[in-house]
């Protein structure tokens, strides 16, 4: 085997495009079209009454949802970003409180404190599990506080029960955004409800789909009916529904389809084996990679499940002897050119940390004249750089995702990754010296446009 590394003009270790995700089979097709015949392509109403929780299908498939994972309330949303600024809605958050997010996540799992007056405040990651750090979060805790947004990221599930700890503490509302965590249990427990409201994104690239979509859940009759009226023009079905709090029960447009929903009932059947291909994947790549010098596979599965998302991999520059650039060009060259996504072997960092977003560092949100910031006039709030040390580590120095993690490749394709990384390690000193220029790593403030091109929704 010629051990020369493709970046100096040896071989690839594959030529071969990874094949493509196939996610839609004969039985979406057949029910789709059972509801375009019916022609009743989404049956809401925007008012009390039968179709208040819509139709057919988008019933179907809340029940189906709750039942396969247990939670006591399923509510469909037409994405999960929507499904985010729902559940921001029906914990009651006002103007001025604060809302506690992760800084390395999809802009919407802070944003959506905003579209009622909430205040990001950003507390730091835990670098084994990439979502908050508990330690933290204590930190950040003010009398403003009024919820915590956990993001269980990458597939993997945050350390829950010292977080709902703190949380019942200082009587502050805990909302999971587990998009990217599908079917994912911690000790036991299924993620999404372990806090007050949580929910799961059903993206075209998540792990089951319908296009675009979100799936809100809750254990909780309340934020339950809540988060139906904002669904779903609250504001006219106050008196129905014996409303007597009022406060954000404004709603709008955020449902689901009957065919979104009946793409969805046939893709949850789906999901339990797909997470159990990326977990067979995923383990043996973690166990092939950490022989190597440089390279911490590690994952977070002590406390649950993990999806695999993204396979999360740690880097170390310094030992290796490339940048960490520099190393995922060498990796790159031994493979096709990626056309998407789900065919990248290798992303260097994941997002920027929100909090280098412009809409921080002028704060300046809604309007124009620094709301919801200003009405804690008293307050600074610092969004500056150095606020949360591990995720800017993991932002310009270690972090690496292998997004390829996934159904329908096999053994043999992960261990052709693992032989990339191989190869490109222990000709380091080769690559080094061909490219000193590119070897070359400095720490630099991301400007806007690049932290918004990195962003993996």
């Amino acid at each position: 085997m010629n051990t020369k590394p493709a970046i100096l003009g040896g071989p690839k270790v594959r030529e071969m495009a990874f094949p493509p995700r196939v996610t839609m089979g004969s039985q979406e097709i057949e029910e789709v079209s059972k509801v375009i015949d019916s022609e009743v392509l989404s049956a809401f109403l925007g008012g009390p009454g039968k179709f208040f929780k819509g139709g057919k299908y988008v019933k179907m498939f809340e029940d189906k949802w709750a039942e396969m994972y247990g939670f006591k309330h399923a509510i469909s949303v037409n994405s999960w970003t929507n499904g985010l600024i729902v559940g921001i809605g029906a914990v009651g958050i006002q103007p001025g409180d604060e809302v506690i997010c992760s800084p390395y996540t999809m802009s919407a799992s802070a944003t959506c404190a905003f579209f009622y007056g909430g205040i990001p405040v950003f507390a730091d990651i835990d670098p084994h599990t990439y979502s908050l750090d508990p330690k933290s979060i204590e930190e950040k805790i003010t009398p403003r506080t009024k919820a915590i947004v956990v993001v269980h990221l990458f597939g993997g599930c945050a350390d829950m029960d010292p977080i709902m700890e703190i949380a019942r503490k200082h009587n502050i509302k805990v909302i999971e955004d587990a998009a990217q965590s599908p079917g994912v249990k911690y000790k036991g427990r299924p993620v999404g409800a372990i806090g007050d409201i949580g929910g799961f994104s059903l993206n075209f690239h998540k792990h089951i789909h319908t296009g675009e979509g979100g799936m809100l859940v809750t254990n909780d009759d309340e934020l339950a009916m809540r988060a139906r009226l904002i669904r779903n023009h609250g504001e006219n079905s106050i008196e129905a529904y014996g409303i007597k709090n009022i406060s954000n029960v404004i709603g709008a447009n955020h449902r689901l389809t009957e065919l979104q929903a009946a793409v969805g009932i046939h893709q949850l059947d789906k999901l339990e084996n797909y997470l159990e291909i990326r977990k067979r994947l995923a383990l043996h790549l973690a166990d092939r990679l950490d022989t190597l010098k440089g390279i911490d596979a590690k994952q977070n599965i002590e406390n649950g499940d993990h999806a695999f998302y993204v396979f999360p991999v740690k880097y170390d520059a310094q030992e290796v002897g490339l940048s960490r650039s520099l190393f995922l060009k060498a990796v790159h060259a031994e493979f096709p050119k990626p056309d998407g996504f789900e065919a990248t072997v290798l992303t260097e960092g994941y997002v920027a940390p929100l909090y280098y977003n412009e809409v921080y560092q002028q704060q300046i949100a809604i309007g124009d004249k620094g709301f919801p910031f200003s009405t804690n006039p008293d307050v600074t709030y610092d969004y500056s750089k150095g606020i949360c040390p591990v995720t800017e580590d993991m932002h310009h120095k270690t972090f690496l995702g292998i997004p390829v993690v996934r159904e329908p490749l096999t053994i043999q394709d992960m261990d052709e990754i693992f032989e990339a990384f191989k190869k490109v390690i222990e000709n380091s000193e080769a690559i080094k010296n061909a490219f000193p220029e590119e070897n070359l790593s400095e720490e630099v403030f991301v400007p806007l446009k690049a932290a918004n091109e990195s962003n993996i929704t």
